[in-house]
């Protein structure tokens, strides 16, 4: 605002800064009688002409050089309108503002360049009705805008004049380029229309924001406008004199800083307090006891020199001050003692885990090879399994066994590469990888390190850390491990890795191919019902503040918890309502009521509300077409059942049950096969193109999938078709092929556990899974028998009886063409 000079011109120029004109004591205004009918329309950019105002403009467009001859020749009268486009060359009647200012040119000047300057003084605002010409130059009818009869003498008038002269004073305080001189011209201003004139004028603001005062009818409106615009300016120079004071008072408190420090040195040193010198003296001494290798003291101590040379106000130098002293924090060489006993191991691994006996016996051989050769390179243990079932606390039981330090590492959702390796020490917040990070909290080199989560290893545009963990993860590579902030080589040979995994899927191939799988399968309902009353309880008794004669579970009221409530491959859920039922003890303790003697299936129920599961049982053989089949799930075993049924129809085939492609792949098999051997069934050919057949797996909603079901559906379909009982309380898996062979499945442990419950007496299998039978515990299969077959026609001769189903399906089926 106040500029100095005003640049108007019709035309992007560069031109001399002329000084503003202003005559606000002569009579401005015209009357309608005073103007032609017509009158020609100057456009200009980069302002906006007020009443009262004389500006200077440059004419450079010969259109306009044309307008302003023949007007200055005449009335001297023009009408000047600013632009919307202010880029428009040749502006049209679409790029021009419907409101302008009467103007009266008070002198003309021809520059020697063939330019034009004029200098025209405001009269009244007008407002365009219609253009009549554009040729040779743009004429239009006007309609002047008459100013409404007010009373400027009020108060209100009165208080809006005085805060636009404050703020014009504020802004002359506030912004030193604009001369002193337009203090007295604001001082020399008596008429309230002129004062806002004035002050719009030189506003520093856009053209449409000038533009819009000029369109206010009413004079009072108009000076609020302004006041706001001018109260924004003011901020805005608030804001920079703000700035401009604090840059400089930060340049002198930089100054002050400097000084202050220099006079504390000397205070330091009198005193004999440690200055930076003396704790880099401490540093070097606590590197010289250091047991690492020489490369890495030469390391160091070039590193100390560079810091000792460095400015400690320098702001390198705390950063510089972190590197070497987590060098020293590293336990360079630094190991515990190994205790190779593994009877007490046996011991530990036994009183910390119950089951998982497999696993147990892997991991005493792993330490047994550790023993011997006295190197721990080797495979890097995985262990695969559910949640829930133990893996991470296998990890502390290993350390707790060996006597060795235990950090863990959770990769969940890991996807930075610099997470692993670290940030170079150059960059800004620079810090070492997750794996130095913990063997610097481990304290020693040789630590029972748990990679957690491992199948969770994200990977995005920053990098790929599953490829950073296999330098990690090789035994071959792992000696010289190179962090990217240390720039340094670190042995990890010595640390023995355990990794963690949910899922193989999505661990990248290399990684795993450097892992030894062990897998830890769910637990049995009876591994659950004894690590409950050998750990869960005492622990949920102890952490509410019980003691143990306070909580008695029965049997019956455990094993209601686990398979009403819970159900799940590992024990988290059943530790989860354990500590609900525990704390309803203890809350009736704290209110000193009566404790139950114990706690049995209806003292369950009543404190843990309604049950939420419900367990498949056998459902007897009285409906030709259904057979008992065994499923594995994540939550361990479980039956199904594999319906099959006819109807009158073309031979079509339906499938339900939400099976997924094997499973139907199963279906089509079996069916192929019974169709080419209907004989030995004694089955009509012909039914097979006469009736409809539906394959149904009850539980719709849970999706199926997988090839163990395959003898149960061919079970199924030649019941259907023969309308043979199929053997009471038989269960059976396999998958078939389409030469009748039974191939064995997977999960055979969790699938006898879960026909046992269900009431199953007798088990069909592959003869290659009596493998599998033969390491499971006897009493978990007690009172099962098992059948062990190579082919299909084994199976149907042990579940195939000869007696009927009680209403048998009759089969209508026409008679066969004779020859």
């Amino acid at each position: 605002m106040f500029k100095e000079t005003i640049l108007v011109s019709d035309e992007p120029q560069e031109t001399e800064e002329l000084v503003q004109l202003i005559n606000p004591e002569k009579d401005l205004e015209l009357r309608p009688e005073d103007l032609p009918e017509e009158i020609s329309i100057l456009p200009i950019k980069n302002t906006v002409l007020f009443p009262g105002v004389v500006i200077p403009i440059t004419v450079t467009r010969q259109k306009s050089i044309r307008l302003i001859k023949k007007a200055y020749q005449g009335n001297r009268i023009i009408g000047v309108v600013a632009q919307k486009n202010k880029l428009a060359e040749e502006p049209v009647i679409d790029d021009l503002y419907r409101f302008g200012t009467i103007a009266r040119i008070i002198k003309m000047l021809v520059l020697p360049d063939g330019n034009t300057t004029i200098i025209i003084q405001g009269k009244n605002r007008f407002a365009i009705k219609e253009y009549t010409s554009e040729e040779p130059f743009l004429t239009a009818r006007i309609e002047l805008q008459t100013e409404p009869a007010l009373d400027l003498q009020t108060k209100e008038a009165t208080a809006l004049v005085q805060s636009l002269k404050d703020a014009a004073s504020k802004i002359l305080k506030l912004n030193p380029e604009i001369p002193q001189e337009a203090q007295v011209a604001l001082d020399n201003i008596s008429s309230t229309a002129f004062l806002i004139h004035f002050l719009s004028s030189n506003l520093n603001v856009d053209v449409a924001e000038k533009q819009k005062i000029l369109e206010v009818n009413n004079i009072i409106d108009r000076g609020t406008l302004l006041l706001q615009y001018m109260l924004k300016e003011i901020q805005m120079l608030e804001i920079k004199h703000e700035i401009q004071k604090k840059v400089h008072t930060d340049i002198d408190q930089q100054q002050r800083d400097y000084f202050l420090r220099q006079q504390i040195k000397v205070l330091q040193d009198e005193l004999g307090y440690d200055g930076p010198d003396k704790e880099i003296e401490k540093l070097r001494k606590r590197g010289a006891e250091k047991k690492w290798p020489k490369a890495v003291a030469e390391h160091f101590n070039k590193e100390l020199d560079k810091l000792q040379r460095t400015n400690p106000q320098a702001p390198d130098f705390p950063v510089m001050m972190n590197y070497v002293e987590f060098m020293l924090d590293l336990p360079w060489e630094e190991y515990t003692q190994d205790d190779f006993n593994l009877k007490k191991a046996k011991k530990i691994l036994d009183k910390d885990h119950f089951g998982l006996e497999k696993v147990k016996t892997r991991i005493l051989e792993y330490l047994a090879v550790i023993k011997l050769k006295q190197d721990m390179k080797g495979p890097i243990l995985c262990l695969y399994g559910p949640p829930g079932v133990g893996k991470t606390s296998l990890g502390k039981s290993i350390a707790k066994a060996l006597g060795r330090n235990y950090v863990r590492m959770s990769l969940g959702g890991l996807h930075d590469e610099a997470e692993i390796r670290g940030h170079r020490k150059t960059y800004i917040g620079a810090m070492p990888g997750k794996i130095l990070q913990n063997i610097k909290k481990a304290k020693s080199s040789n630590p029972v390190f748990v990679l957690d989560e491992i199948d969770k290893v994200k990977t995005d545009f920053r990098g790929d850390p599953s490829s950073a963990l296999l330098e990690v993860l090789d035994p071959e590579q792992n000696n010289a491990f190179g962090d990217n902030y240390l720039e340094a080589e670190y042995d990890l040979s010595k640390v023995l890795f355990i990794a963690t995994a949910n899922s193989l899927d999505t661990i990248q191939p290399a990684l795993r191919d450097r892992m030894e799988i062990i897998e830890l399968s769910g637990y049995t309902v009876e591994e659950k019902l004894q690590i409950a009353t050998r750990h869960l309880i005492p622990k949920q008794v102890k952490e509410h503040g019980l003691l143990p004669i306070d909580v008695t579970f029965t049997k019956e009221g455990i094993l209601k918890i686990i398979e009403a409530y819970t159900r799940e491959s590992g024990v988290r859920s059943l530790e989860r309502k354990i500590g609900s039922v525990v704390r309803h003890v203890a809350k009736l303790k704290a209110m000193e009521e009566n404790l139950p003697e114990t706690l049995g299936e209806k003292e369950v129920i009543k404190i843990l509300g309604a049950e939420i599961f419900d367990e498949e049982m056998y459902q007897g053989n009285d409906i030709a077409g259904v057979v008992t089949g065994l499923a594995w799930t994540q939550v361990g075993g479980d039956i199904l059942f594999v319906e099959s049924s006819v109807s009158k129809g073309k031979g079509a085939i339906t499938i339900s049950g939400q099976l997924g492609e094997v499973m139907k792949e199963s279906a089509t098999a079996a069916l192929s096969y019974l169709k080419a051997n209907a004989d030995l069934l004694n089955i009509d050919h012909r039914v097979f193109q006469n009736y409809d057949l539906h394959i149904h797996v009850p539980a719709g909603a849970v999706p199926k999938d997988g090839p163990s079901a395959g003898i149960t559906m061919l079970t199924s379909l030649a019941s259907t078709f023969t309308q043979r009982k199929v053997k009471s309380h038989l269960a059976m898996t396999g998958e078939i092929t389409l030469r009748g062979k039974v191939l064995p499945v997977g999960g055979i442990k969790e699938k006898i556990l879960a026909a046992k419950r269900s009431g199953i007496k007798e088990i069909i299998l592959s003869q290659k899974n009596k493998r599998d039978i033969s390491e499971i515990e006897k009493s978990y299969t007690k009172g099962l028998s098992f059948h062990y077959v190579e082919s299909v026609d084994q199976v149907l001769k042990m579940a195939l009886l000869k007696e009927k189903v009680t209403k048998p399906v009759i089969f209508h089926l026409p008679e066969a063409p004779k020859n």
